[in-house]
């Protein structure tokens, strides 16, 4: 024990203590000289905006500013952009990023979505005008035809066409309510009620 007690007092452990030290710094200033040169520490790229830009175009892009991507699903449709263009990305537009950084794109599809026509037949044309915009279609016209049950909706057109409840119409169409005037008889009278 007396031994250990001296060599911790000698100049031979100082040495190695300092030593030691000395290996310890070159290595941490190493190490950081390592880590800065692999991450680009400080080296950025600006984050293009490819709001309205196509797919194929995005592509491009990415590539040319040293960045990855990734599609997501798309969102609802949005007549403000072009088919299949990017309407949201992640990060925006501007950021400081890494190079190699994924950016998260979200793609506007190729028309609205398809909603189920709610049955209006023999409910009044108020009631059926509602429960058609709670799905996303819109009354362009009321017809009347020679039926007893006044405002009542006897069918549906879409484009001129008859359509039935449960069918598949895109979403924001304007369809033509067909309802009776109050009158009975068979023949049909085409007054048109703008709503």
């Amino acid at each position: 024990m007396r031994n250990f007690l001296n060599f911790l007092k000698s100049r031979t452990f100082f040495i190695q203590i300092g030593l030691a030290l000395v290996a310890i710094v070159l290595l941490t200033f190493v190490v950081l000289r390592w880590l800065d040169s692999s991450t680009n520490h400080g080296e950025f790229v600006e984050v293009p905006d490819f709001s309205k830009m196509s797919v194929m175009d995005m592509r491009k892009a990415v590539e040319n500013a040293s960045l990855r991507y990734e599609v997501l699903d798309s969102a609802n449709f949005n007549p403000e952009y072009p088919r299949f263009s990017i309407i949201d990305q992640d990060p925006i537009a501007g950021s400081k990023v890494k190079e190699d950084r994924k950016i998260y794109f979200t793609v506007n599809p190729s028309g609205y979505k398809k909603v189920t026509l709610p049955n209006v037949i023999q409910v009044t044309q108020r009631n059926a005008a509602s429960m058609l915009r709670a799905v996303g279609l819109d009354v362009q016209r009321v017809t009347y035809i020679d039926q007893i049950g006044k405002d009542m909706v006897y069918y549906i057109k879409f484009k001129g066409k008859q359509v039935s409840p449960g069918e598949k119409l895109p979403k924001t169409s304007k369809v033509e309510l067909v309802c009776g005037n109050g009158r009975s008889g068979n023949s049909v009278s085409e007054n048109e009620d703008s709503e």
